[in-house]
């Protein structure tokens, strides 16, 4: 069963899609929460992410995936006059959830944590990265279909518990999606949107989610700010049961 998503103001939309399922429902859902944004903000303004900072997060990570590379490529390229800050090629990553600071997750936890999940009968799936929409910070592919990442989640934030770390956000606020740009300065929303709507008939990148990745990030700093990671354990998934 897939957990429920919840109404959840830090999260964008803060409303859920009605179904989980359906690719034409979740792109749209996501086009319109981004139409309705009225100004785009600095990214890199949040607060938590301190000089220094390192945490663990869970990462699906994609250094082989060699069609979403060029579909990314093609979307900053056409997107390169709003001046926005590049996802590298090798930084192109979905965010599953965070596990917790360096300093607050002892090397014992992660171990655990690690075993933890690769017990779990966690199957190999398929989505699909759907050009484009945005939030009010970034431009980002949609992700199809949510369901089993949304599954995915919830067995790990159910894992981390388990071990004792920190953890992240709920799942009833997560809201899958892949970033290719971050927006590095306050400005009015309708020019991004223009531009973005232009690329939105491309079609969709198939992905194979194989395997999960633990990483400790970072974000480095200086005139192309990014997030950077390194893999601590990259636990692979179950194949696909035959149908």
């Amino acid at each position: 069963m897939t957990p429920e998503l919840d109404v959840h103001p830090g999260a964008f939309p803060a409303d859920p899609p009605a179904d989980l399922d359906d690719p034409q429902q979740l792109v749209a859902h996501d086009w319109n929460a981004f139409t309705a944004v009225n100004r785009v903000t600095n990214h890199w303004t949040r607060p938590g992410w301190t000089d220094g900072r390192r945490a663990y997060y869970w990462m699906l990570t994609f250094p082989d995936s060699p069609e979403l590379l060029s579909r990314a490529r093609h979307c900053q390229d056409e997107l390169a006059h709003l001046r926005m800050d590049r996802v590298p090629e090798d930084g192109l990553h979905v965010t599953l959830t965070r596990i917790g600071d360096t300093d607050q997750v002892s090397a014992t936890q992660v171990r655990r944590l690690t075993d933890l999940v690769g017990e779990l009968p966690l199957h190999a799936f398929r989505i699909a990265a759907h050009p484009m929409a945005g939030s009010r910070g970034a431009v980002r592919f949609t992700l199809t279909p949510w369901s089993q990442l949304v599954r995915l989640h919830a067995a790990l934030s159910a894992a981390g518990q388990q071990a004792g770390v920190p953890g992240g956000k709920p799942t009833s606020a997560f809201r899958p999606h892949l970033g290719i740009q971050y927006n590095n300065q306050d400005r009015p929303a309708m020019p991004v949107i223009d531009s973005v709507a232009r690329l939105r008939g491309l079609p969709p990148v198939r992905l194979d989610i194989t395997s999960v990745d633990l990483v400790e990030l970072r974000r480095t700093g200086g005139s192309h700010p990014a997030y950077r990671w390194d893999v601590v354990r990259s636990v692979p998934l179950r194949p696909r049961p035959l149908v």
